[in-house]
């Protein structure tokens, strides 16, 4: 029974951990981090990634343009592009090691141990993946909730927004950390049980002489 619970942990683990990787990868690359209207021409949507600033008007043209320079770029952003590529990275390879050490797997059978040791590894970088997620997520949305009330900045200037990969990177960070906790708390179900060590039976032959030896040594205590 108990078996059965922690297998299902440990599906509904990868599941969140693939669930989030995938959402991660894409948060990293869709240009959607922040979003600008312009006041003073509604037709047209700004919107601001780690790696483009793309312009969507009114027809549903979309323009983008990449960043000129990474070192142009402000702190935030720059720092943002490394922890979501370090996470991307660390979310496969904690998938990978992860599988290795799944109960369905017939890899390692024969090495409870090495399963459990890859489950937790898997468990643990998928964590650290979550966390290098929601960092540079919860950076840029900081920043963009200071400048939007920022008092010295006239009112008819436009503010940039929370873009829809903010929300997203946001899960995304929650699935990988969830998926991997699952997924190490569950490291313990690879143990097998050692098997009770069975009762010493005597070898049929055994049982015989054993028997014809105690029939002997009786036989000689009547004739005595």
């Amino acid at each position: 029974m108990a078996g059965g619970w922690w297998a299902k942990a440990q599906a509904g683990g990868m599941l969140l951990a693939l669930l989030g990787w995938v959402s991660s990868c894409v948060t990293t690359f869709v240009p959607l981090w922040k979003n600008l209207n312009l006041d003073l021409n509604e037709l047209e949507v700004w919107n601001m990634g780690l790696w483009q600033v793309c312009i969507t008007q009114e027809e549903g043209v979309v323009e983008c343009q990449a960043h000129g320079s990474f070192l142009a770029l402000p702190p935030e952003l720059r720092i943002s592009r490394l922890l979501m590529c370090l996470s991307n990275g660390l979310g496969l390879l904690g998938c990978l090691l992860a599988a290795l050490g799944l109960e369905g797997w017939r890899t390692c059978e024969d090495k409870p141990g090495q399963k459990q040791r890859l489950l937790l590894a898997g468990g643990v970088t998928l964590g650290v993946a979550g966390i290098t997620t929601l960092v540079p997520v919860s950076w840029v949305a900081y920043d963009t909730v200071l400048d939007f009330w920022d008092e010295t900045v006239p009112d008819i200037v436009p503010r940039w927004e929370f873009g829809e990969a903010t929300f997203l990177g946001w899960f995304a960070g929650a699935f990988l950390a969830a998926g991997g906790l699952l997924l190490a708390c569950s490291a313990r179900s690879t143990r097998t049980a050692t098997p009770l060590a069975p009762a010493c039976h005597q070898a049929p032959a055994a049982r015989g002489l054993a028997g014809g030896h105690h029939l002997h040594a009786k036989n000689a205590d009547l004739v005595i």
